[in-house]
């Protein structure tokens, strides 16, 4: 409408000047004032639809956490209910343990177990180290008697029996000794090989014995509202993704930027750029006041693919006639004002009007000063769906 207005000048000039010669209006006299009209009618809805696209298919996209146990067994307690926000690390229901709880008692008394070997090796090291010392001295004895009896021989005042016996009891000190030195090296090798072995695979077996029990303590692992909770005490854990326990709407993070996505015809993919200026107007925010319900926001980004191009591999070849729906260019916007976002509503449908302001000379600001007709007909889309109730849902982006 807004367009014919503006392209009907040749019409009203032509009008006024059969009127002033006193020519009655017909359509032959009139003929190349109304072509003249079409022709920039056309050529405005033209410029104005391809430079300025729409999309009624935005959207505030968001996803939930499915929440299932990491073990099997009975419910034996329910800590939260529907609705209930949670923070991460909240206790959201308890499994059966007795079997997780005797795994770690036994886990504790090989550790325990461990402990007093290593307890036991330090003791043993300490004989054996005060059994080489007693042999070495022992045998330090034994060599000074032999090298006594040694002499005495040699001097003709000792006997050869003597000197044998001296060398036997030498003899056997040495073997006392070795003896000693290997006791003290099997404590060596019990305090560091064996027993630090024996301990890693016990504290492995404790840590295994406790994450098993911490799997019967089902805890929230973001911040959120808890929604479709249907089990109680008594029912069993499901571990099956597709069967959760409940399901938790998690909230926004605030270092994340909120984006809207919308999709566009294919052919606006010239027209639509980075950067590019953005109305965006939400069912969940229309109001009477007017207040917050366009929000400017700006293009971000575009995704370089179409969905329904995408093939997966299969047992047969793709029929590309089965493909005939043509997919939507999928585009992310962001908000101009960071404090808008908090009146956002996960999971709204928006309408979504980009103006082109890109082009220059007097030719691209003329293209974007007609952006203020899509920006008058967006306000009166928003009016009437509000007048209405029927919302913004329209069709496929243009």
């Amino acid at each position: 409408m807004l367009e014919l207005l503006l392209t009907s000048f040749p019409a009203v000039i032509r009008y006024y000047q059969l009127k002033r010669r006193g020519e009655a209006m017909t359509v032959w006299n009139m003929r190349t004032a109304i072509f003249l009209w079409a022709f920039l009618a056309f050529f405005l809805f033209v410029a104005i639809f391809y430079f300025h696209p729409k999309s009624y298919s935005g959207l505030l996209p968001f996803r939930t956490v499915s929440v299932v146990a990491q073990t099997s067994g009975p419910v034996t307690e329910v800590a939260v209910k529907n609705w209930q926000r949670v923070s991460a690390g909240d206790l959201l229901f308890r499994i059966e343990s007795s079997t997780q709880q005797a795994a770690l008692k036994q886990a504790e008394a090989e550790f325990a177990k461990i402990a007093a070997a290593e307890a036991k090796a330090n003791d043993n090291f300490k004989v054996a180290q005060a059994s080489v010392a007693v042999s070495s001295a022992s045998l330090d004895k034994l060599r000074g008697d032999l090298e006594n009896a040694q002499t005495l021989l040699a001097r003709s005042s000792g006997s050869r029996d003597a000197v044998r016996l001296a060398e036997s009891s030498f003899a056997i000190g040495e073997a006392n000794l070795a003896g000693a030195q290997a006791q003290l090296n099997l404590a060596q090798v019990d305090i560091s090989q064996s027993l630090p072995a024996q301990r890693k695979a016990a504290e492995a077996a404790l840590d295994s014995a406790k994450a098993a029990l911490e799997k019967t303590e089902v805890r929230s692992f973001t911040g959120g509202i808890v929604t479709q909770l249907a089990m109680s005490e008594g029912s069993p854990a499901s571990t099956l993704i597709l069967s959760p326990a409940m399901v938790i709407i998690p909230d926004r993070p605030d270092d994340l930027p909120l984006r809207i996505t919308a999709g566009f015809s294919q052919a606006t993919r010239t027209a639509l750029y980075e950067g590019m200026p953005a109305e965006i107007s939400c069912d969940t925010n229309i109001g009477l006041s007017f207040s917050n319900t366009i929000l400017p926001a700006r293009v971000r980004y575009i995704q370089p693919a179409i969905s329904t191009g995408q093939i997966v591999p299969g047992g047969r070849l793709v029929e590309l006639n089965e493909r005939i729906r043509r997919g939507s260019l999928l585009v992310y916007l962001e908000l101009e004002h960071k404090e808008q976002q908090k009146i956002m509503l996960d999971g709204t449908g928006c309408l979504v009007q980009t103006y082109t302001n890109n082009l220059g000379g007097f030719t691209g600001h003329l293209i974007a000063a007609t952006g203020v007709i899509k920006a008058v007909g967006l306000r009166l889309k928003v009016w009437g769906s509000l007048i209405t109730g029927i919302g913004l849902a329209g069709g496929g982006g243009h």
